[in-house]
């Protein structure tokens, strides 16, 4: 296999960069540079150190998943965008913490609150109606409610 490929040689892999940079440009997205980036240092690399091209593949797949996997961490931290509104959608969130009186008694876990207009259907402890509860988590839909 080394006398088909007795090395890809440094032009091999600016073409490789080249042709990658010009494949981000069209597309959308900031993935294609970081292998455009390692197939450059590729080239550098054959050019300081001419290796076979199993030498040169493998240079390029370490530099490309060192490349990508570095990107990954700054493009998943952009994503993390901070909200001043939290709980916007996920109303049921913002009522942690909150006291309510419960409209229907907890009966076998299960009762009812008012808390702001709407009526929530909580999980907890059997208590009388009218006895406050304290709002300390949600299941989907669901209050799980303490008494207070």
């Amino acid at each position: 296999m080394d006398q088909i490929f007795p090395g890809l040689g440094p032009y091999f892999w600016w073409i490789i960069a080249g042709l990658l940079l010009i494949a981000e440009m069209l597309a959308p997205g900031f993935f294609m540079i970081w292998f455009a980036a390692a197939a450059a240092v590729t080239a550098l690399a054959h050019i300081i150190y001419p290796q076979g091209w199993i030498g040169e593949v493998a240079i390029f797949a370490v530099l490309a998943g060192v490349a990508v996997a570095v990107s990954w961490r700054f493009v998943t931290a952009s994503w993390a965008t901070k909200s001043d509104q939290p709980n916007l959608n996920q109303r049921h969130n913002g009522l942690i913490g909150q006291t309510y009186p419960l409209m229907e008694p907890i009966i076998n876990g299960r009762g009812k609150i008012d808390a702001g207009g709407t009526v929530w259907d909580v999980e907890g402890p059997d208590l009388a109606q009218g006895a406050r509860v304290k709002v300390v988590g949600t299941d989907g839909m669901k209050l799980k409610v303490m008494a207070a």
